[in-house]
């Protein structure tokens, strides 16, 4: 029974401490992914840069499709450790309304993450294991760039707004004793 009520906890900062490191990851590989892939593209549009040589474009394709594994294999491991997290933390929903808001905002878009590592997988393979057509690799950049009408954007800015909600926590119920504490009684 002791060594229950020591793991729990021990499990929970654990788990919160993989779910930040692996979200940096995440979200800072998405970013750069990002930077990498809009230098291939005319400012504001969907059309590539007509003056790149195809030697630079294969290789930032392939830098596109290295990235990718990386902020796909980072993302299952928030997935997964944002479950345990909320397996073994004490925080309650119902008393913490940013944590639930949280949970919704990060985990409704899984299906638009499934569907855009299937695109991402598409790339590493022709990376790796296809042609050097750059016609191929044009094609699933700009499917994966204009994947379900930009929701993958709006799942950015949902992410961010999960940011946001941790730091400053808004819908916490306050307790007489937390009123107290920081003068406000």
């Amino acid at each position: 029974m002791l060594s229950r009520l020591i793991m729990k906890p021990l499990i929970a900062r654990t788990s919160l401490v993989v779910l930040c490191i692996a979200g940096i990851i995440w979200l800072g590989g998405v970013n750069i992914r990002a930077l990498i892939g809009f230098d291939l593209l005319q400012t504001g549009s969907l059309d590539f840069k007509p003056n790149i040589h195809p030697y630079v474009e294969r290789t930032v394709f392939s830098f596109i499709a290295q990235s990718s594994l990386v902020v796909d294999v980072a993302y299952v491991i928030v997935w997964i450790a944002g479950l345990v997290y909320l397996r073994t933390t004490t925080l309650l929903f119902r008393e913490n309304g940013w944590l639930m808001m949280s949970v919704i905002l990060f985990y409704l878009f899984t299906p638009v993450e499934v569907y855009t590592t299937v695109l991402d997988g598409k790339m590493w393979y022709l990376d790796h294991i296809g042609s050097n057509d750059l016609v191929e690799f044009r094609k699933i950049f700009i499917h994966r760039l204009a994947a379900l009408s930009g929701v993958p954007m709006i799942a950015l800015l949902g992410y961010y707004t999960v940011i946001c909600l941790a730091i400053f926590q808004p819908m916490k119920l306050r307790t007489a004793s937390d009123r107290l504490s920081s003068g406000h009684a």
